[in-house]
């Protein structure tokens, strides 16, 4: 009988046990050992029990037969992995640099199964009537827990009790208080944990449009044909994005396949869960950061057992472990939490075009402003173009005023809101509707600009904003370049030259010396750090519990509030002259969010963008609502600049305990790197122009007592940058220095 040996990757998270192990097969298990499956082996000369992965059966031995050491066992609680997860490993090691058992660990479903638990669910025992009635005396009495869950429950005749004490913050005293009234009654069962059991009610079928239609057809004709591609439907906010994806699922799941939708984690409401319960029952499912453990696993095993088709979640439900994928969606695409900030630092986009690839399935991203690189295919004729024009939802785009800031300054008026913002916010307030004020601090810390004259301050070799620092310098952190903080502007001499000051309390502190009495909420970092806190403040607005909302980027994504009639943009140019090279993308994206928030229900609405730069290109196509303008313009400046998706970027970050340590290995690296593409490797192509900016120390130079490097390397292609990965990694592992660690970040989607 010939001998079989398996290649097993060590579950071991370090550089230097990044290879392939190869072990003796045993007679035992020669019939029941597959790739992907998580075995026992002997490991080290203590020979101490460790799992790893079996990425290879071959008759081929590597090494001494005589020499090699059997598996031990299948491990019993380890969870298979299928062969097509193991390759996705694979790819995203190649693509963007971590060890192999960091992307085995990225793209498997979970460590080791979990015991099933009791689940229950709340049902509505009393009628609609007599629930309306004790819903009327929740509120006359304040009981505002009482009043969600009620709420809920006449949408809906069965919750999750986990849903209930999580998402709507009742207590189980309170629930147990309804039990005792013959309001509800909890139900007790044993089975895979679902997140999110609803009652199936009879959804109301909507009529595709026909350019909804016309999309459905194209991409199941090309699907029927064996020829799944990648599709982009670009389309205005409220178009009907989500109706076409529905269809295509519906379409899809006929077919035997199953679908995996992506959303960024901040648009996971109850409400766009509900939709896509209503129409498929519990045949969807979801994954995300609020589960536990046990729920990610359970999910990912209902996948693999066939019991759910949909799986609905932030990037990391790319992973679900289907049988037989047939459909990826990633809505909201350009959404920078599409990209991953930890090791391996993989976009879901590019993974997904990878994922789809290695199934068979096709792929559909959806955005009424597609990233650049999305975009840029499509004009390569890499992605079909889909468009949606027609607002399907009700309401019109809302008059927008671009507020010239310079001249707010120079005609007297130093408050942080323009005289044609607070006429409107008094009008709104008389009219008793409601209002958003949006303070665009995206990267806010640090750029220099002049309040008179809107001149900001750049780096003359990179055209990014450069960023102050307590030495009274100015830093570009592509390139380190350097100069003193001026104290004149050196455009027009004005002393009106510093940094952005106000936040969201100064800003809530001055609307109220404004208007006495308005009615305020604020959402922002300090206020969401409690669980739930998003959810409750979104709810109290929708109630019209307070007249004006005032917050950073998380309220202009998604959130739909029909009294909503008056968007104010305060100081656009905070992410306007952020440094970096996307600044200008992630304005354009920021402003068309913030604008479409105002006169999404019947009242007609109005949006004020204050900005010190009124004629950037960033600003009029947003008021315009035209982005084929702005892609043209944007894609003008990544030519110029050699910045993606024209050129490609690798970042290469170092973290070091000591400065000096971790300056001179930077300097090192950065220097072997520029001997590497000048040494004319052969892998490299000859019309591959690549370029390295820096190094320097990062945009935050320190954290947690770790100094933080960078320095980055531009090329036209892609491969090019890999394999200079490839070259860094081995000449890491021939370094001794072991207080240092390096990451590569490709494309990044911040500067470090």
């Amino acid at each position: 009988m010939t001998d079989l040996f398996a290649d097993i990757i060590i579950d071991i998270s370090h550089e230097k046990l990044d290879k392939v192990f190869q072990y003796r097969i045993p007679e035992k298990l020669r019939d029941l050992l597959e790739p992907g499956m998580c075995v026992t082996v002997p490991f080290g000369t203590g020979n101490r029990q460790i799992k790893g992965y079996v990425v290879r059966i071959t008759e081929e031995c590597s090494y001494d037969p005589a020499k090699l050491k059997s598996i031990i066992e299948i491990a019993p609680k380890g969870v298979s992995v299928e062969e097509k997860m193991i390759s996705l490993a694979g790819w995203i090691k190649r693509n963007y640099g971590s060890t192999m058992i960091q992307a085995l660990k990225t793209v498997l479903p979970a460590k080791q199964s979990v015991k099933k638990l009791e689940h229950r669910t709340i049902c509505r025992v009393m009628s609609r009537e007599d629930t309306v009635t004790v819903l009327g005396e929740s509120i006359r009495k304040k009981q505002a827990a009482k009043e969600r869950l009620l709420r809920t429950l006449l949408e809906t005749e069965t919750i999750p009790y986990e849903w209930v004490t999580g998402k709507l913050g009742v207590t189980p005293q309170t629930i147990q208080r309804l039990v005792t009234d013959g309001v509800i009654r909890v139900e007790q069962s044993t089975s895979f944990r679902d997140p999110v059991h609803l009652h199936r009610q009879e959804e109301k079928r909507l009529t595709s449009s026909p350019e909804q239609q016309r999309i459905v057809e194209e991409i199941l004709q090309d699907f029927d044909k064996g020829m799944p591609g990648t599709y982009l439907i670009h389309g205005v906010t409220g178009s009907g994005k989500t109706h076409v994806y529905m269809e295509i699922i519906e379409q899809v799941i006929a077919r035997g396949r199953q679908a995996i939708l992506l959303i960024p984690e901040i648009a996971l409401t109850y409400q766009t869960l509900l939709r896509f319960y209503l129409r498929f029952g519990n045949r969807v499912s979801v994954i995300n950061s609020t589960l536990s453990p046990g729920e990610r696993y359970d999910q990912c095993q209902r996948a693999k057992n066939g019991d759910i088709d949909i799986i609905i979640g932030p990037r990391s439900a790319l992973f679900t472990p289907f049988p037989n994928l047939g459909v990826i969606i990633m809505d909201e695409e350009h959404e920078s939490s599409y990209k991953s900030e930890g090791n391996p630092k993989y976009h879901a986009r590019e993974t997904a075009m990878e994922a789809a690839r290695l199934h068979g399935a096709a792929l559909v991203l959806g955005s009424a402003t597609p990233s650049m690189e999305a975009y840029y295919r499509v004009k390569k004729g890499e992605i079909k173009l889909f468009q949606l024009h027609q607002r399907l939802t009700g309401g019109q785009l809302p008059t927008v005023s671009v507020v010239d800031l310079r001249q707010e300054l120079r005609e007297g008026n130093r408050s942080i809101f323009s005289r044609r913002l607070q006429e409107l916010l008094a009008d709104r307030l008389k009219k008793g509707e409601q209002s958003i004020l949006f303070i665009n601090r995206r990267g806010y810390a640090g750029f220099i600009s002049c309040r008179s004259c809107g001149h900001v301050m750049k780096c003359p070799h990179c055209d990014v904003s450069l960023s102050e620092h307590k030495n009274g310098m100015l830093m570009c952190h592509y390139c380190g370049y350097m100069e003193r903080k001026p104290g004149l502007c050196p455009e027009c001499g004005s002393g009106y030259i510093s940094g952005f000051k106000a936040g969201t309390q100064q800003i809530e502190e001055k609307l109220k010396e404004m208007f006495p009495g308005v009615r305020t909420l604020r959402m922002d970092a300090d206020t969401t750090r409690n669980k739930d806190s998003y959810e409750k403040i979104l709810s109290s607005f929708m109630a019209h519990e307070a007249d004006v909302l005032i917050g950073t980027q998380m309220i202009v994504k998604g959130h739909d509030f029909p009294l909503v009639t008056l968007v104010g943009v305060l100081a656009a140019d905070l992410s306007l002259s952020v440094s970096d090279y996307r600044a200008g993308e992630r304005t354009f994206q920021l402003l068309t969010q913030a604008v479409g928030r105002a006169g999404r229900g019947t009242l007609p609405g109005e949006a004020v963008i204050q900005t010190y730069q009124p004629d950037h290109y960033a600003v009029t196509f947003a008021a315009a609502q035209d982005y084929e303008g702005f892609f043209e313009e944007e894609l003008l400046y990544r030519e110029m600049g050699g910045y993606p998706p024209v050129r490609h970027l690798m970042a290469v970050q170092v973290y070091a305990k000591s400065e000096e340590k971790g300056d001179q290995y930077v300097r090192t690296l950065a220097s072997r790197a520029k001997e590497w593409l000048s040494g004319k490797d052969k892998r490299i192509d000859s019309d591959a122009r690549a370029v390295i900016l820096g190094p320097s120390p990062a945009v935050i130079s320190k954290i947690n007592d770790i100094f933080r490097f960078v320095f980055y390397v531009k090329c036209e292609k892609y491969d090019t940058l890999v394999f200079c990965k490839d070259y860094l990694e081995e000449l890491i592992q021939t370094f001794s220095e072991q207080a240092v660690m390096v990451q590569f970040d490709f494309d990044p989607m911040n500067t470090m």
